[in-house]
């Protein structure tokens, strides 16, 4: 429509990734490479290819990494605004922060930790003026936690409510939401706020906040490392075609520039291998990434690992995590 305000959108990236320490010590989840890839960069891709204009990323923990990321890596056809903090504000007090970038218009927000093939533009479509935000909900058992009412609009969060009658079983927010700004005259500004909390206060005070169920696509959050992992097996295997299209040819194993593979060396299946990888002579590998200029040494096994930059590995291992 002309006239029309730019489609606007929010990374949180402010998080320190303590499920995946060691690894998140040297780089932040936002940055964690899928098949060589930052996340970020694939988050940004995405929402530029839904017509996304205007992007603000808050971060806290190893920020400046991020920033020189967007500064040097890739140029976007994107006004992109980063917002520092230096007290991390949480989930809430992070959105108060970006008040004045992100205007008088609904806007989408998505955790920086996540994977999905969800629409964006569907998602923000979605989303009623009435409500103080429109949360993404989908059946994921380990997360689910939200109840909604025979509307369809959240009830509750965690315990339900003495007398609630819901409309399913709960349901699990995917971290991706479309938020009024309306929001910000309930979080008090340079605090420390969870969304959810304030979505809490929100709900007992009569406000609306709605969710639009989601079935059949894709979603992980790289909350550990079995979930990292788990993204790239399903990458691998040629299960997530939409995703694909954001990345050259997929092959298994998935090697960036300049990767050495040693004589009789194996990669077994779910292999990824970073730029300037070397794996040596009768190594074997499997469900296994490799970051940038790692060594793996002659006749070592990993099985279920993930091997940080330039680490040299030189025993075998099963589920590991490899960081110097």
């Amino acid at each position: 429509m002309t006239g029309s305000p730019a489609l606007t959108a929010v990374i949180l990236a402010a998080g320190f990734g303590t499920r995946l320490r060691p690894l998140s010590y040297r780089v932040p989840k936002p940055l964690f490479p899928i098949l060589n890839r930052p996340l970020l960069e694939l988050i940004l891709s995405k929402l530029e290819a839904a017509g996304f204009k205007r992007i603000a990323i808050n971060a806290h923990h190893l920020a400046a990494d991020i920033r020189l990321y967007l500064e040097t890596k890739v140029q976007w056809n994107l006004e992109i605004f980063l917002s520092y903090e230096p007290e991390i504000l949480g989930t809430g007090g992070g959105l108060r922060n970006l008040t004045e970038f992100l205007g008088n218009a609904p806007f989408l927000v998505i955790n920086g930790d996540i994977v999905t093939d969800l629409n964006f533009v569907e998602i923000y479509s979605s989303h009623q003026s009435d409500a103080l935000a429109t949360l993404v909900l989908h059946d994921y058992p380990r997360f689910n936690n939200v109840w909604l009412t025979k509307d369809g609009n959240i009830a509750a969060f965690g315990i339900p409510p003495a007398g609630l009658v819901p409309s399913t079983p709960p349901l699990a927010f995917t971290g991706i939401q479309v938020v009024s700004p309306r929001v910000f005259n309930l979080i008090p500004p340079k605090k420390f706020v969870s969304i959810i909390d304030t979505y809490r206060q929100a709900i007992a005070a009569g406000e609306t906040v709605a969710g639009s169920v989601q079935k059949r696509f894709f979603w992980q959050d790289i909350g550990t490392p079995q979930d990292y992992l788990e993204i790239h097996h399903r990458l691998l295997a040629g299960e997530l075609p939409d995703l694909a299209t954001f990345y050259p040819e997929i092959t298994d194993p998935f090697l960036g520039e300049e990767v050495t593979l040693g004589a009789r060396s194996t990669m077994a299946g779910g292999v990824c291998l970073g730029p300037g990888v070397k794996v040596g002579a009768g190594a074997y590998l499997q469900n296994t990434v490799v970051w940038a200029n790692a060594v793996i040494d002659p006749g070592v096994r990993l099985e279920g690992c993930v091997v940080g930059k330039n680490v040299r590995v030189s025993q075998s291992a099963k589920g590991g995590i490899f960081q110097s």
